[in-house]
């Protein structure tokens, strides 16, 4: 799909605004977020999670990157004149018309509630409270299925396995979200990465024995006990997941 993308396209005026710099840190000053700084400026493209522009038809203009998100945008004007970016789905292109509604043909773009999109249909941008706009099934290549439907609830197989209930008015888009080869992109160099906000990452056991429970030692060592964070806590195979959280009845099938 990357041929299709308008990479000397200037972002739409009226759906920008000022992304700031937080470098990891938040709204104490104190870093939150190992590992972030020097990023590149740019701009936040809004994007039309909500898909509230009901049975009003839209063409694509054009698609294009976005350098905040690892999915590809495309630009919507619809019959009023109103511009929206949304997700760009694998098969959206150039010219394209699109339309969100209650009953809207079951197409690649359109948006409508669950209960009315038949089983096995891949679908993202995923509501999880109706009218909250879509905050699930966003990433580059991702999609979840359609896979049964119960009373008020409809059954989707998520990217991770996981089979999961949703409220049935919940809107969704139909598609698999653009750029699927995102996760085979080669970053290439290291001034990349600075560039796109990521710092380096020293390895503990490269550290001092004060910096880094894995530190010190007389020449290469390895870690010398079970794996730690900076701060002293375990590092791998520890569950974070909260127990008994009210969510968990909705799910039908765990990811593992």
């Amino acid at each position: 799909m990357k041929e299709t993308v308008d990479k000397k396209a200037k972002p739409e005026k009226s759906l920008i605004k000022i992304l700031k710099k937080h470098a990891g840190r938040d709204s104490t000053g104190s870093v939150s977020v190992r590992h972030r700084g020097s990023r590149q400026k740019r701009y936040y493209r809004i994007i039309d999670f909500k898909r509230d522009k009901r049975d009003i038809r839209g063409e694509v203009l054009r698609i294009e990157k976005d350098p905040n998100r690892n999915a590809f945008i495309a630009l919507i004007k619809y019959e009023d004149g109103d511009l929206r970016y949304i997700l760009q789905a694998v098969g959206l292109k150039k010219g394209d018309t699109i339309m969100a509604g209650e009953n809207v043909e079951i197409k690649v773009g359109n948006a409508l509630p669950l209960k009315n999109i038949p089983l096995g249909i891949a679908v993202h941008n995923v509501e999880l409270y109706p009218g909250n706009g879509g905050q699930i099934v966003r990433g580059a290549g991702t999609s979840a299925v359609v896979v049964a439907k119960e009373d008020k609830y409809v059954h989707l197989k998520l990217p991770s396995g996981e089979i999961r209930k949703f409220l049935k008015d919940c809107y969704a888009t139909v598609g698999q979200v653009a750029n699927v080869d995102h996760k085979e992109e080669i970053i290439g160099k290291a001034g990349r990465k600075i560039l796109m906000g990521i710092r380096p990452t020293v390895r503990g056991t490269a550290q001092n024995p004060r910096s880094h429970p894995h530190g010190g030692g007389e020449g290469r060592s390895g870690e010398g006990m079970h794996p730690k964070t900076p701060w002293g806590k375990k590092a791998r195979g520890v569950k974070t997941r909260k127990k008994g959280k009210w969510s968990d009845k909705l799910i039908v099938k765990k990811r593992k």
